[in-house]
């Protein structure tokens, strides 16, 4: 009944938050009541774009509550592990999370379709799909399976391609690489030879510093910067063929989220919403300026990855997806969705942004 209500009644609320448009539904009185949550993340504390963007989200709940709906927040390791962020807010230990939902493929690999596949949807055509498409409808689906709710909020556009101790110059240089790299990217890599690792921000530096893995991802120049990881690897390699537009997420305990009275939920909704716009915002305004940095300060060799690598990788990343979706209808469903509404979003985008940026080169 739990799972029915929530799926219901979200149609309406979610169709509210993304079309603005209220005309059709009656006004009524804010309740008093105050809610005192917790959330815990995935993001080191007030870390630059990731940390602090879950800082703007809850000072927006805050202040269009009124007071009402007051947040405390705990990064990584704070409270709980950054991977143990998914079972503690679907426990009820606490109310809300924050994250990328490809960290829980554990649970079911459709998790990765909402945040982020290998050559998958940028960061407009995500937002596309989810408030206009069917993303949204689908990721309540599945997480409501799990006693979970979850929003967009947050995105940070194509991300570079990664750290290397290696030069990357054919395919052949992928095996054997001990690469940090989540979700179906790194499925990707072990078939190409190399041996996919998954570390929370936390362990990354160390563990390219020390040797332990010869390469990593993390998000781009902004964030990159920030972790010092330019001090641990030489060759910095683009494009994020394995994030092109990496969906973060708010996850709320459904009987938390039940709990609250409509007007909340809304703000919530709509929080979530401008928090999104928020980061994906930040990120491209702070990722020129460090990326300026990284090469002309640091001097670090920024490279593309050779068009034979990236066309092998995009064979692979097909062959993964397929698999996945033969072997769970979860899979199969969101991809169907998922593939389609890609098709038609690259359409219009070789008309429009794409071939604009390609008629202005100099």
């Amino acid at each position: 009944m739990k799972r029915r209500e929530i799926l219901s009644g979200l149609a309406a609320a979610t169709a509210l938050t993304a079309c603005g448009n209220n005309q059709n539904n009656t006004t009524t009185q804010p309740s008093t009541e105050q809610f005192n949550w917790r959330m815990v993340t995935t993001w080191l504390p007030n870390f630059p774009g990731l940390g602090t963007g879950v800082n703007t989200l809850v000072r927006y709940i805050r202040e269009l509550s009124q007071g009402r709906l007051n947040i405390s927040v705990y990064g990584a390791g704070e409270l709980v592990p950054a991977f143990e962020v998914f079972d503690t807010v679907a426990q009820g230990a606490v109310e809300m999370g924050h994250g990328a939902a490809y960290y829980w493929r554990g649970k079911t690999e459709a998790t990765q379709f909402f945040a982020t596949i290998p050559f998958g949807m940028t960061a407009h055509e995500m937002n596309a799909w989810m408030y206009y498409g069917d993303g949204l409808d689908l990721w309540h689906e599945l997480y409501s399976e799990f006693n979970l709710i979850g929003f967009p909020a947050g995105n940070t556009g194509v991300q570079m391609g990664g750290w290397f101790n290696k030069e990357i110059n054919s395919i052949d240089d992928l095996r054997g690489l001990k690469m940090r790299i989540p979700g179906i990217g790194g499925e990707v890599l072990r078939r190409a030879g190399g041996t996919p690792i998954n570390l929370p921000q936390s362990e990354i530096y160390t563990a390219l510093q020390t040797g332990s893995i010869d390469a990593t991802e993390w998000v781009g120049p902004y964030n990159d910067l920030a972790a010092g990881l330019h001090d641990a690897a030489q060759y910095y390699y683009y494009p994020g063929w394995h994030e092109p537009g990496t969906t973060l997420e708010c996850m709320i305990n459904l009987d938390a989220w039940l709990s609250l009275p409509p007007d909340l939920r809304s703000i919530v909704m709509i929080a979530c919403q401008a928090a999104n716009l928020d980061m994906m915002s930040e990120f491209n305004a702070r990722n020129a300026n460090a990326l300026s940095t990284l090469m002309n300060q640091e001097g670090i060799d920024v490279r593309p990855f050779p068009q034979e690598v990236m066309a092998r990788l995009k064979s692979i990343t097909n062959e993964v997806i397929n698999e996945l979706a033969t072997e769970d209808e979860r899979v199969e469903k969101v991809w169907n969705s998922y593939r389609a509404f890609q098709s038609e979003a690259r359409s219009w985008q070789e008309v429009s942004e794409q071939a604009y940026m390609e008629s202005t080169e100099e």
